[in-house]
């Protein structure tokens, strides 16, 4: 059986509000070995050096989803987000992971590619991720250093994360459509209570709607409107999960002022109705 192995220490030396480590260490699993049911509150990485094991998750819209990884791999953990994670039983895993955070940590990694629905790292470039192991190790290995000498390795294992991901190719090409579909994206998120259309997103973008669904669909797998109402039952799921408001008020606050439009909207993702999904998953 193999020997359970953890260290891990935490950065001590205030609060920074660019980039921060808050936490870094290596584990080496025995057969089994889970962690979670558990809520972090900050971005949580884990890098898979050897073995494998199973991510337990949820997705934006509240879906239950599992992913079996191994060596080479890593995994996400997003602010708020519910995860268990355990060691297979015949190879378990050995990782090391760094938790950290920053004003512009959540955008630089969903420009990446790292989402609530896409948590796994795989990467692009064996260079670039053998860097990026390495800053791990670093801040391991080096915990005495001082704030900014641990920063300062913190914001390159972040850099390396970013650009292994990344697919060089498409970066020149796609700034642009990039920018369309930010500002696409924002508007949804500020505006989803409002009884807003794809139309109205077209428009905030300066594209004409055709040409506007083409662009998104082929960057993000969905189209605009598929988008606009993942986001809005999203959010549905976490007042029906965390709050006690009637079911028509949740549907109000996500931009559907009709409650049966609503209720069918939300059975059209979720396959149950909103209350039959209280029911299963309100929080004890």
């Amino acid at each position: 059986m193999a020997t359970h192995e953890l260290e891990f220490s935490t950065f001590a030396h205030g609060h920074y509000v660019d980039l921060m480590p808050f936490q870094y260490g290596r584990e080496q699993c025995e057969p089994g070995h889970a962690f979670g049911p558990a809520r972090r509150d900050h971005f949580l990485f884990h890098y898979i050096i050897s073995g494998r094991g199973l991510l337990m998750t949820t997705s934006e819209s509240g879906t239950k989803r599992d992913f079996r990884l191994s060596a080479g791999e890593g995994f996400l953990i997003f602010p708020s987000q519910v995860t268990t994670y355990v060691a297979d039983l015949d190879d378990p895993w050995e990782y090391i992971w760094v938790e950290f955070d920053g004003i512009r940590v959540a955008d630089d990694l969903e420009n990446a590619g790292l989402t609530l629905s896409s948590p796994i790292y795989r990467s692009q470039s064996s260079e670039l991720r053998a860097y990026m192991v390495d800053e791990m190790r670093y801040l391991i290995s080096n915990r005495t250093a001082s704030a900014l000498h641990l920063i300062g390795h913190t914001y390159l294992f972040l850099d390396y994360l970013l650009r292994s991901v990344a697919h060089p190719d498409e970066q020149p090409a796609n700034r642009l459509q990039d920018f369309y579909i930010r500002e696409a994206i924002d508007f949804v998120k500020e505006n989803y209570q409002s009884d807003i259309t794809v139309e109205d997103i077209a428009k905030q973008t300066g594209l004409n709607r055709s040409y506007f669904g083409k662009v998104f669909k082929a960057a993000t797998g969905k189209s605009p409107q598929q988008y606009l109402i993942g986001y809005r039952m999203g959010k549905a799921t976490e007042l029906l999960k965390l709050t006690a408001l009637p079911v028509a008020e949740v549907g109000r606050a996500v931009g559907y002022p009709n409650q049966l439009h609503f209720s069918r909207a939300f059975k059209g993702a979720f396959g149950v109705s909103p209350r039959e999904w209280r029911r299963e998953n309100a929080a004890v």
